[in-house]
């Protein structure tokens, strides 16, 4: 059994980098359609009219920025723990007075989100990211 845990330990290993791209890639999509809803009223339409000064305006920018160029990795870690504040903060302020439970309030997507940018913010964007190609670029 160790053997066997030892092989397959060695396998899935060669995938991390690959498989940290990948998160991180469909991530931001997904995340990014939170934000088109808000903004473009796509690709349903949003609570009302979209105003950037307000907080779900704002937020839906940051959603559609923010999420964009972590999508293509590009200033992943600062980007990434800035959303995850946001969805610590969206969390608190709009789904935790529902409830303890998210199944419940709504509010798992948020908890998710809040914890998938929390660990891009410390991994990176992975070797499939304009981060890792200005890094690679640069000498020194």
């Amino acid at each position: 059994m160790n053997r066997l845990m030892e092989r397959a330990d060695f396998l899935l290993s060669r995938w991390s980098g690959a498989l940290l791209s990948i998160l991180r890639i469909i991530t931001a999509f997904l995340f990014i359609q939170h934000g088109t809803q808000k903004v473009f009223s796509f690709p349903v339409a949003a609570f009302g009219e979209f105003d950037p000064l307000s907080l779900l305006g704002f937020g839906g920018l940051l959603e559609v920025f923010g999420g964009t160029l972590i999508l293509v990795g590009l200033f992943t870690r600062p980007l990434s723990f800035l959303m995850s504040g946001m969805m610590a903060v969206a969390y608190f302020m709009f789904f935790s007075s529902e409830g303890f439970w998210t199944v419940t309030n709504g509010g798992d997507a948020a908890v998710l989100y809040c914890f998938v940018f929390l660990y891009l913010s410390a991994a990176g964007g992975g070797p499939w990211s304009l981060d890792h190609l200005w890094r690679r670029s640069r000498p020194g």
